[in-house]
């Protein structure tokens, strides 16, 4: 297999037809992630970027691209860690993350489940009558998330979220009719709160294994352990259907996050309310007057104690 330039391809794009060898993968994911930002005006100039860092390859590749553009884009960027208390599994994936920050000169921040809530995701699974694991630590995690960004005085938040992860939540929301969400996973959002940060997610259109290539040509060093509470959730179930299209009709994923993008603009104006309520509990921001965060705290109290 050759590169379009002459050389030896390392990878075979098959929903694009392109033989790319190692230099060209690569300029065309960082022009990828670029065009990403510059469509969708995920960033401007000034800008200060939490990076949330979890120590795998979405999380770091976006890291590294992110500390790359900076160089050339004017804007601050540090990284926030979420520990949510998983052992064997977020103790070992922290070393990656410092490793990281050290060799990019970046700020790192960790803040813990057990720090904030008093209670680490192993020990609320313990809790008989309890949700899954995956429910919990999605809504500390966005909590946390949030809340530590605006502290440390970001106004955006940078995800990891690769394509895979994006058209398998678009699947997810309409497979449980969850309409609500539909206005909540696009490029852009409306300013509903004070004390909310906008996420962006300049990985969003770039495959899974495409980050995991570009992770292991670049050097970067990641945590290949997956969460030991990931079976659990609904999510593997979509992700194997989608791979299973994806293999046999290549570019099945693209064109999924591609109608959904072309419908976003009507599912947020629909669905996705101008303002929402101030949790009375915690002051964060809220869909109703009682957060979801603080709703799970108390009955985990209640059965913990």
């Amino acid at each position: 297999m050759i590169c379009k330039c002459g050389h030896k391809a390392i990878y075979f794009r098959r929903y694009s037809g392109q033989h790319l060898c190692e230099k060209c993968f690569k300029r065309s994911i960082f022009k990828k992630f670029k065009d990403t930002i510059r469509i969708n005006k995920l960033m401007e100039r000034g800008d200060t970027i939490a990076c949330g860092v979890s120590g795998g390859k979405d999380s770091l590749v976006l890291l590294h691209l992110l500390k790359e553009l900076s160089s050339k884009f004017d804007f601050d960027l540090f990284a926030l860690t979420i520990d949510e208390g998983i052992s064997g599994y977020r103790d070992l994936s922290i070393p990656f993350i410092r490793k990281a920050c050290k060799d990019l000169d970046l700020e790192l921040h960790i803040h813990s489940f057990k720090g904030e809530y008093g209670y680490s995701l192993d020990e609320v699974t313990k809790m008989e009558d309890r949700l899954g694991a995956c429910s919990y630590c999605g809504v500390f995690r966005r909590n946390l998330l949030n809340k530590w960004s605006r502290e440390l005085g970001a106004n955006k938040l940078a995800l990891g979220h690769n394509l895979d992860d994006e058209s398998q939540v678009v699947l997810m929301n309409m497979l449980r009719g969850d309409v609500s969400r539909f206005g909540r996973t696009g490029t852009f959002y409306k300013d509903i709160h004070p004390k909310f940060i906008p996420r962006i997610k300049p990985l969003r259109e770039i495959p899974e294994k495409e980050i995991v290539l570009y992770a292991v040509v670049s050097g970067i060093d990641f945590d290949f352990e997956e969460c030991p509470y990931a079976p659990e959730a609904f999510r593997d179930d979509v992700r194997n259907f989608l791979n299973g299209m994806e293999e046999k009709r290549p570019g099945t994923k693209h064109a999924l996050l591609k109608t959904y993008d072309k419908l976003f603009p009507i599912l947020n104006e629909r669905f996705t309310p101008d303002s929402i309520c101030t949790c009375e509990e915690c002051g964060e921001p809220s869909i109703s007057s009682l957060c979801k965060k603080c709703e799970m705290i108390s009955d985990i109290k209640n059965k913990i104690g």
